[in-house]
């Protein structure tokens, strides 16, 4: 069983396996564009995505990490189908059904979602995260990472995939590798997100080399690292502690638009 992977940019991927099509933290918003992130904050957008919303294939659903305008934005809001099941966080869920999307599905931590095919099901898990530090994670939307298990029409899983969403290294990220000890593909949410020039709010490259260590996956693919004024920390950054902490064999750096084939324990290299 095979699928693919395609980085679209920042936080958004389309994940095809199964008979399943996933899109991820859809920001279709252009170069030079600003996403609005809540207390009069906004980061303005240096690239451009690798497709725009009327290039996506029909979606079973849509994965999203939390409610800030760089993961979901007016472009996303305006133009996906309302009928498109999301799922989120139970604050992001009521967002969304205020918008229109009234297939918005709202998980609590460790709390599961399931979609089914004629090929099997794929498993959604809401996984912890934690956006801010101290006091300040109170004034940032909720987020959530997840866990995609594909299974197949005997229950078993396929394929094992984890996105981390818009966290810093945390304690409470702990349980998940003991939950979910073989972890085919990670995505890690990189570039030291900077709020008003100091508060970090995503993991820099020294954090998301310590979080690939946590998680201990079989590969992992950085994303959400340079497509906004608000990073701190380029990609540049994760492979020096990647490669200090002598885990440069498992990661796939991928291209805004690249896509690569899908199977379980890898993302084939090319």
């Amino acid at each position: 069983m095979t699928g693919s992977l395609q980085f679209i940019g920042n936080a958004t991927t389309l994940i095809r396996y199964n008979g399943f099509t996933l899109l991820t933290d859809p920001n279709f918003l252009h170069r030079g564009q600003l996403a609005y992130l809540g207390y009069g904050l906004a980061a303005r957008r240096l690239t451009d995505p690798a497709l725009r919303v009327e290039d996506l294939p029909p979606l079973d659903a849509v994965v999203l990490s939390h409610m800030h305008g760089d993961h979901w934005d007016r472009v996303a809001r305006k133009k996906l189908d309302r009928d498109t099941t999301i799922v989120t966080t139970p604050s992001a869920a009521r967002v969304l059904h205020r918008q229109g999307f009234g297939q918005a599905v709202g998980l609590s931590n460790w709390s599961e979602y399931r979609l089914h095919g004629p090929g099997g099901s794929v498993r959604i898990t809401a996984l912890p995260g934690k956006h801010a530090p101290g006091f300040a994670e109170s004034l940032l939307p909720p987020v959530m990472g997840t866990m995609l298990e594909f299974c197949g029409q005997d229950e078993r899983v396929q394929l094992r995939l984890h996105i981390s969403g818009d966290t810093l290294l945390d304690r409470r990220l702990d349980a998940i590798p003991r939950r979910f000890p073989d972890i085919d593909l990670a995505l890690v949410h990189l570039g030291g997100t900077k709020l008003l020039g100091t508060l970090m709010v995503t993991m820099d490259g020294e954090q998301g080399a310590s979080w690939v260590d946590l998680i201990d996956p079989h590969t992992v693919v950085p994303i959400h690292y340079d497509d906004y004024t608000v990073f701190s920390s380029p990609l540049d950054d994760f492979k020096h502690h990647i490669e200090q902490a002598g885990l440069a064999d498992r990661v796939v750096y991928l291209k805004r638009g690249e896509t690569r084939e899908l199977a379980p324990h890898r993302l084939v290299r090319q």
